[in-house]
C-alpha cells in the first residue's frame, strides 16, 4: 500500500462568517486548510484562524481563477481539495476522499456531486444535481483557469473519476443576495467576453433568455422540484438576460448617440 498523501483544503473567501464555521468543520479531517481572503470585514480571518486555518491575503482581486491559483500555491499538501464557504463535505463524501489519499494516480481528478439549497429545499432536477465539479487533485499536475467567474480547473487529458457521496452546497438562503452574486457573476461574463472581442445581437438576448427557462423548467424537469423549481427557472431565464444584454450594452454603448432629427 502507497504512503497516505497530504490532503490540503483550499477556499477563497470575504465576509463569510456566517457560513465558515460549519464549512471547515467539515474538512477538519485534512493535514491544512488554506484560507485566502480577499479583504473580510467581519472577522472572516479571525474565525479561520481560530477554527486551524492558514489565512492569507489579497485585495488586489483579478478574478476567481486567479485568487484559486494564488490560493492553491499557499498549500503543501500533495493533494487539493478546492471548496467554498458555503459548501459542506458529507461524512460519505469524505470517506471517499480519505479513500484517495491512498492510492491515487497523478493523472486523475475526482469529481463530486453537489446538492443545492435552493429557498429551502435541495435541488434533485433543474440541472442542479448532481452538479459534478471537479475539486480533488495533485497539486502538482492541475491548477485553475484565469476565468474572471465560473472559474474551472484545467483537467488537459486528465481521467475524471466521479466520488461517491455529495459536497452540500448553501447556494440560496437568502433570495436578494442570490441575486445580487448572480448580476456580479452576469456582469463578469459580458466583461471577459467584450475583452475578448466578442459580442451578441439583440436577438440573441431573447432567445438565450427563453432557452434558459425553457431547459430549466422542461428539459431538465424543473418542475419536479415544485414551486422552487419554476422560481429557478426565472431566476436562470433573468441570469441569461443579464449576460447577454450587459454583453450587448457594451457594443453600442460606445457607438456615437444619433441626433434626434429637426
Amino acid at each position: 500500500m502507497s504512503a497516505k498523501k497530504r490532503l490540503s483544503v483550499v477556499l477563497i473567501a470575504k465576509n463569510e462568517a456566517a457560513l465558515l464555521e460549519e464549512c471547515l468543520k467539515s474538512v477538519g479531517f485534512a493535514d491544512e486548510i488554506i484560507l485566502l481572503d480577499s479583504g473580510s470585514s467581519d472577522g472572516t480571518q479571525d474565525l479561520a484562524r481560530k477554527l486551524g486555518a492558514k489565512v492569507f491575503e489579497n485585495t488586489d482581486w483579478q478574478g476567481f481563477g486567479k485568487q484559486r491559483q494564488l490560493a492553491q500555491s499557499y498549500a503543501s499538501g500533495e493533494m487539493i481539495l478546492m471548496i467554498d464557504a458555503d459548501e459542506r463535505v458529507s461524512p460519505e463524501l469524505r470517506q471517499s476522499i480519505e479513500a484517495c489519499l491512498t492510492h491515487s494516480d497523478e493523472n486523475v481528478v475526482y469529481s463530486c456531486g453537489r446538492l443545492n439549497l435552493f429557498l429551502g429545499r435541495f435541488m434533485r432536477h433543474s440541472g442542479w444535481y448532481p452538479d459534478r465539479v471537479n475539486r480533488l487533485y495533485h497539486a502538482k499536475k492541475f491548477r485553475y483557469n484565469d476565468d474572471l467567474v465560473h472559474e474551472s480547473l484545467n483537467t488537459g487529458e486528465a481521467k475524471i473519476v466521479p466520488l461517491s457521496g455529495d459536497l452540500l452546497h448553501l447556494t440560496c438562503r437568502d433570495f436578494f443576495e442570490f441575486q445580487r452574486k448572480q448580476l456580479g457573476y452576469a456582469q463578469a461574463w459580458a466583461e471577459q467576453r467584450h475583452r475578448q472581442g466578442k459580442s451578441c445581437s439583440f436577438f440573441s438576448i431573447l432567445s438565450h433568455t427563453l432557452g434558459a427557462f425553457f431547459k430549466t423548467w422542461i428539459l431538465r424537469a424543473g418542475f419536479l422540484d415544485g414551486k422552487q423549481g419554476l422560481v429557478l427557472a426565472g431566476v436562470n431565464a433573468q441570469y441569461t438576460f443579464n449576460k447577454y444584454a450587459a454583453l450587448w450594452a457594451f457594443s453600442h454603448s460606445l457607438q456615437n448617440p444619433a441626433l434626434p432629427k429637426k
